[in-house]
């Protein structure tokens, strides 16, 4: 008698696949990309704007002066929620442009 498996869900299967091809790493930064409004809030997201994810270095264009100033100072808070969210310590730094 054949084993019926109940289906996985598709993100499930990416995941597996790129730890198959050794692409975890990569997976996590898109995934870190893919949270960011989520993890900052709407306030946050819509005055930044994601740049480049490399290294352990989050690179986030700001809308002015002030906002960097802002986000400057909550830098910590923000990196410890985004880790938090991903599980996993990958993002190291943040840079606000």
């Amino acid at each position: 008698m054949s084993r019926i498996k109940s289906p996985k869900k598709l993100s499930a299967l990416v995941g597996d696949l790129y730890h198959t091809l050794g692409m975890e790493e990569a997976y996590q930064q898109y995934k870190t990309l893919q949270i960011w409004n989520t993890v900052v809030g709407e306030a946050i997201a819509e005055a930044t704007l994601l740049e480049r994810f490399a290294g352990g270095q989050l690179f986030i264009r700001v809308k002015n002066p002030a906002w960097r100033m802002e986000l400057n100072f909550r830098k910590k808070e923000i990196l410890a929620k985004l880790n938090t969210a991903i599980d996993n310590v990958l993002v190291q730094e943040i840079i606000f442009r």
